[in-house]
């Protein structure tokens, strides 16, 4: 199986990422978490998202605030996917981080989850590798299932409690 490569542009985002990794570790798809920006260190950050085909990776999720360029950074030298995080930062609630990352020039796209979507960005790269994975693939509709069966049992408890 591919495993999923994780940038954050500092080690501030870990709190909103750390959802990814657990969503990852769930379904048991292998990852890597690094620290590279793409302001301060621009060179690592690239080589990361030009060696990570071939050190196999089969997406990557990166997670920025503010000015939040990683996500295009690394579309800018891979053509890998690549889910980009808008992390809420102390300024402007992480709606700059979540227009630097949805606003990517035609011919680098980058899939954009909610700003803190950390688990939407882990499961949009699962869903990535279960395109060759039936395995995995199982694994998403079980989780489907048992997020449907949760909500049920909620409705029902609620008509239950409300019934007339």
């Amino acid at each position: 199986m591919k495993k999923i490569g994780i940038v954050m542009g500092s080690d501030s985002d870990l709190p909103v990422v750390e959802k990814a990794m657990a969503t990852l570790e769930k379904f048991g798809v292998p990852f890597e978490a690094h620290v590279y920006s793409a302001h301060r260190t621009p060179v690592e950050a690239s080589e990361f998202a030009k060696g990570a085909r071939a050190n196999g990776f089969g997406a990557i999720i990166a997670a920025a605030g503010k000015a939040a360029h990683l996500a295009g950074a690394m579309a800018a030298n891979t053509t890998l996917p690549v889910i980009g995080i808008p992390i809420k930062s102390s300024t402007l609630d992480g709606l700059d981080a979540l227009l630097s990352t949805v606003q990517m020039p035609g011919g680098l796209p980058v899939a954009t989850v909610a700003i803190d979507g950390a688990e939407n960005a882990a499961l949009l790269a699962i869903q990535i590798l279960a395109v060759e994975d039936a395995a995995l693939t199982e694994k998403l509709d079980n989780a489907r299932k048992e997020a449907a069966e949760k909500v049920l049992a909620k409705n029902k408890a609620l008509e239950e409690k409300y019934a007339k």
